[in-house]
């Protein structure tokens, strides 16, 4: 309905849906209609744009996305990273002027499935404030790892460089509950719990997220805030890419949406090269389970988890299932989807919910 072809649909589609196998529900189906359908509809993001390689080495790639859709432009790349390590050990691609693409963890996962060491990153609108700052300059900018295992799941470890990322707040939205204090510090300087305030003031650029380790010094602030940095340079400076307000969304003048032209970088490291890749996953389960059976604390739930088990745990539970709950908002959007498309509404006469 939105002039995507079928590759691009159904990889685009992968993505979300891993998300919510993975029990990551601020990233998955929640968002189809609000960050991509109605961003096509808006002008600022296009479903079928060609993926054009600017410069490529052996090793290396630079890759324009033509502001097309992220969740197809992410997969891509990250593939090619692959390909190339592969054949040479290690493959870096640097993407310039492509959109929202979704969890990275999708990515660093690729990677680890295909016997390589995975990082990506992606910028976003400016959200993080520096330390010491209130205003939003840096995005969420997740830095992500992915790392086999001889476990039944990898070791990927996917966050924000925030203490929150907007994604959960679009999520305490739609549970109407409040933001937890201390994700979230306005002009003023006054950390806010209101959740649909923060998502109105961050469009207008009055309050901002706190770096990992929150606002200040105290809880080492700037060590998110350095993070978020080192992944805005990496998604900017190889692409000649624009940063701040640049890739908000909006015209700050006229209020009308604009194009948010994003950089990621993808690097896949071939374990092969290096060493046996057999060895290499039992080293890597050796010292997770040591983490995972270390002393646990009389206080916390009587478990550790290492990174990538959670998820996998949501993984297994909801396709034992037969998939996730869906919510009342999520099951309105689907119906307005339908509703407004003529092909849609011939697919899904009724769905399940209705």
């Amino acid at each position: 309905s939105y002039g995507s072809t079928e590759d691009q649909a159904e990889i685009s589609s992968e993505v979300l849906i891993e998300a919510d196998k993975r029990g990551i529900d601020s990233h998955g189906l929640g968002r189809l209609k609000p960050i991509y359908c109605d961003r096509i509809d808006k002008g600022i993001l296009w479903s079928n744009k060609p993926i054009t390689i600017i410069k490529e080495t052996e090793t290396t790639a630079l890759v324009d996305g033509n502001l097309g859709l992220g969740l197809y432009i992410g997969p891509y790349c990250m593939n090619l990273a692959i390909q190339k390590a592969k054949k040479y050990g290690v493959g870096f691609v640097a993407v310039q002027r492509s959109t929202h693409y979704g969890i990275a963890g999708y990515y660093a996962s690729m990677a680890a499935e295909a016997g390589c060491v995975g990082l990506c990153g992606t910028n976003a609108r400016p959200s993080i404030a520096p330390t010491f700052g209130v205003e939003p300059m840096l995005g969420t900018n997740p830095l992500c790892f992915g790392i086999p295992s001889d476990d039944d799941f990898p070791f990927v470890i996917d966050c924000a460089t925030s203490v929150n990322q907007r994604g959960k707040i679009e999520k305490y939205a739609r549970e109407g509950v409040e933001t937890p204090r201390g994700a979230v510090i306005d002009n003023e300087g006054i950390e806010r719990t209101d959740t649909e305030g923060i998502l109105r003031d961050m469009v207008l650029g009055k309050c901002a997220l706190t770096p990992l380790g929150g606002a200040g010094d105290k809880m080492g602030g700037y060590k998110g805030y350095g993070w978020a940095t080192t992944v805005e340079l990496l998604c900017t400076s190889f692409q000649s890419g624009p940063f701040g307000d640049d890739i908000c969304g909006i015209d700050r003048s006229t209020g009308a949406p604009k194009p948010m032209p994003l950089g990621h970088f993808f690097l896949a490291i071939n374990i092969e090269s290096l060493c046996s890749l057999e060895v290499f996953k039992k080293n890597t389960g050796n010292l997770l389970r040591a983490l995972r059976q270390s002393m646990k604390s009389p206080k916390g739930p009587g478990r550790i988890w290492t990174a990538g088990e959670i998820e996998n745990d949501a993984r297994v539970a909801r396709t034992a299932q037969g998939g996730m709950k869906v919510s009342k908002v999520l099951q309105q959007n689907m119906i307005d989807l339908r509703d407004k498309h003529p092909a849609l509404q011939e697919k899904y006469k009724q769905f399940p919910f209705e």
